[in-house]
């Protein structure tokens, strides 16, 4: 290979490794550091570059492991630019493109097609991709109860009939005949008898509580059997100010949502319930990794719990979050674990975000343990003293370590705008972005590409791997053959 396409071949593999990384991380709301405005313009600009660029690679993101907000901004931008795909690519891009969106959790997913409309696009393919993904609900009744705007919008606009009375429940509303669907006849109830309401999904009985004027404590008490595990975490505030108590099977909720909730109660609260919290957080970790084993050797991890990890206003302590989970997830897979906190606090559980970002010295306290790997777990704002980290990762990779007998990672849960990527820690360590701790499994294999050591082929082959992987698992449907075979799309009102 000549120098340019040598040079050719390192820019694109650094363009789709920011890109993914960026979609690790991304989710498009404001940062302690950055507003919303910012991070919704750098992310939409680095999908418009590489869409054009590499849409292949862009398509095959899906299996990368990326976050829902990216993977529907994927979506829609495919969905968006049908006649650029390649026939060659049709039959894998429409197969991706369904299976994702049928991964989704089901409000994304019906957010998706909403944007769709808003957007109007509505070709020969996103109305198959649209149809199979309603053939394939469990349930379109619930979905007609619980998303019943979005779904009755998906329908309006693809021109499609759905089974049964659904279609007249949609669109010439409940009040006009008596429904043989139980949901359905339930929710029709529940606008005129009180009690009906408690058969409902909670979303959809809360405004109709407030309709009839139930006090809270009362309607929580009675929709409680109701209530999802997420439910159940959101609605504690206003449980607890309505002297309820939700129960909630901690063991089940996901591990970065469950230290979300730990660092939300107060401190008194958490010390009170040390015992019971920490063995939640143990059994979650374990769960997160039945789904995704990744067993290590001797593990340290340094974590950030500086004033920056509060987060924002629309992400409340989540980079503290991030390094809670992950310092749970690490704990229950490394064969020898110790954990780093800049600050360090009495117990992981009381940790609290304060003071001003040291990385370097946790991080030079953990090389001297001599583990296999670092993991640093920050969002890259080094500023006691500025720069001090990527200093100490320098001399070490240089000058005491250039064997790389010692592994460093750098998972960021924050985007930084200005830079189209999580903000790294130096040269020398690869920085790879992470919305979840359950998602340490996933980065860690993939922080070889952001090191820059693996080619481009590599990095092909891996999204490839991934992307027959994810065909495998999911249901078979008619998509991808359909739009294989489809002529160019065209355009409909």
């Amino acid at each position: 290979m000549d120098i340019a396409g040598a040079r050719a071949e390192q820019v694109a593999r650094e363009d789709l490794v920011m890109f993914v990384n960026a979609c690790f991380s991304c989710t498009g709301q404001r940062e302690f550091y950055n507003d919303g405005r910012g991070q919704a313009v750098s992310i939409e600009f680095l999908h418009a570059y590489i869409l054009g660029n590499y849409r292949r690679l862009y398509t095959r993101t899906l299996a990368a492991g990326i976050n829902h907000f990216n993977q529907a901004q994927i979506i829609l931008n495919l969905l968006a630019s049908g006649k650029q795909t390649p026939p060659a690519d049709r039959r894998e891009e429409g197969a991706l493109i369904a299976a994702a969106l049928r991964a989704l959790p089901p409000q994304r997913a019906y957010r998706v097609l909403d944007v769709l409309r808003e957007r109007r696009i509505n070709n020969r393919r996103s109305r198959a991709i649209v149809r199979e993904f309603l053939k394939g609900r469990a349930d379109l009744h619930f979905d007609a109860v619980k998303y019943r705007s979005k779904l009755r919008a998906a329908v309006a606009h693809g021109h499609l009939k759905l089974p049964g009375e659904l279609n007249p429940f949609l669109f010439h509303g409940w009040r006009k005949r008596v429904f043989q669907a139980p949901l359905l006849e339930t929710f029709r109830k529940a606008h005129y008898d009180a009690s009906a309401l408690f058969e409902l999904p909670y979303t959809v009985a809360e405004g109709l509580a407030a309709k009839h004027q139930l006090p809270r404590d009362v309607f929580l008490r009675k929709i409680e059997p109701r209530l999802t595990a997420a439910e159940r975490l959101r609605v504690q505030g206003s449980a607890t100010r309505a002297q309820g108590a939700i129960a909630i099977d901690l063991g089940r909720t996901p591990l970065t949502r469950l230290a979300l909730y730990v660092l939300s109660l107060p401190l008194a609260v958490r010390q009170e319930r040390l015992a019971e919290l920490h063995t939640a957080l143990e059994r979650a970790a374990v769960n997160s990794l039945h789904r995704a084993p990744v067993p290590l050797g001797r593990v340290a991890a340094v974590l950030d719990n500086s004033y920056s990890a509060s987060g924002s206003s629309e992400k409340r302590r989540r980079p503290l979050g991030v390094a809670l989970a992950a310092h749970y997830l690490l704990a229950a897979t490394a064969r020898e674990y110790r954990a780093f906190w800049m600050h360090p606090p009495e117990h992981p559980l009381l940790s609290r975000a304060r003071g001003q970002t040291d990385l370097a010295t946790p991080l030079l306290d953990a090389l001297d343990w001599m583990p296999e790997l670092v993991v640093v777990v920050s969002d890259g704002y080094d500023n006691d003293p500025p720069n001090a980290v990527a200093e100490v990762t320098r001399l070490f990779r240089t000058k005491l370590d250039p064997a790389r007998r010692t592994t460093i990672i750098h998972a960021n849960p924050v985007f930084a705008s200005e830079l189209y990527a999580p903000r790294g820690i130096g040269t020398h360590v690869p920085t790879v972005g992470v919305r979840d701790a359950e998602d340490l499994p996933t980065v860690l294999g993939f922080a070889r590409f952001a090191e820059g050591a693996s080619p481009l082929a590599e990095l092909e082959d891996y999204l490839a791997a991934r992307v027959r992987r994810m065909l495998e698992h999911a249901p078979r449907g008619h998509a991808g053959t359909e739009l294989a075979e489809a002529p160019p799309d065209e355009e409909v009102a």
